[in-house]
């Protein structure tokens, strides 16, 4: 299971959020809490979060109690471009930018290429991998990170990310079918009724 973060005043504005650390909005932590209702019940052998506070915090509004933070889960770092909006780095460079096939420039951090977080990804379904004989595994993190975690799990190029939605508070479920590496349920949000 696979539950990106519920949102922040940054993803609400679109704006890349790598490593600063912001907390989650009230509707962000309604979303982690109907996240939470969503999978009340489940049984997971392994619960690992990334160790930034909106997702931590996530993953403790959806009562998970024996968390494993992993750093390798930490979203994508943007470098230069932390903190701004796709349009807005489009007009700063001229073109219509596209991270997945541009990247990122150094900021006040270095920044990571796509090969960079799909590495990052790929240590995670590493260490997950066994634990999955015993049961299922959840993971709480980023958009970006988790994307590309799903297309790393997928066998696909890390790209293939770009082709998957993943909205903020959202669930995802991948599974095998004979084998072969599939996904169960995506981008499923479980908004609280009004």
């Amino acid at each position: 299971m696979l539950v990106r973060h519920g949102e922040t005043q940054w993803s609400r504005d679109g704006r890349h959020t790598g490593t600063t650390d912001l907390p989650l909005l009230p509707a962000g932590e309604a979303v982690a809490r109907a996240a939470g209702q969503a999978l009340a019940g489940h049984h997971f052998v392994a619960e690992f979060v990334s160790p930034l506070l909106r997702a931590r915090r996530t993953a403790e509004l959806i009562g998970l109690q024996n968390l494993e933070i992993d750093d390798d889960l930490r979203e994508w770092d943007y470098g230069g471009y932390e903190g701004k909006s796709t349009p807005q780095i489009r007009e700063e460079v001229g073109y219509d930018w596209e991270i997945f096939a541009d990247g990122v420039i150094p900021g006040e951090t270095p920044g990571e290429t796509v090969e960079d977080v799909a590495a990052r990804a790929s240590h995670v379904l590493a260490r997950v991998h066994p634990l999955l004989e015993q049961g299922d595994v959840i993971l709480v993190a980023h958009g970006h990170l988790l994307r590309i975690l799903a297309a790393a799990y997928l066998r696909q190029q890390p790209r293939f990310a770009a082709s998957l939605q993943l909205d903020a508070g959202a669930v995802c479920a991948l599974d095998t079918h004979h084998g072969i590496p599939t996904i169960a349920s995506w981008n499923t949000t479980h908004l609280p009724s009004v």
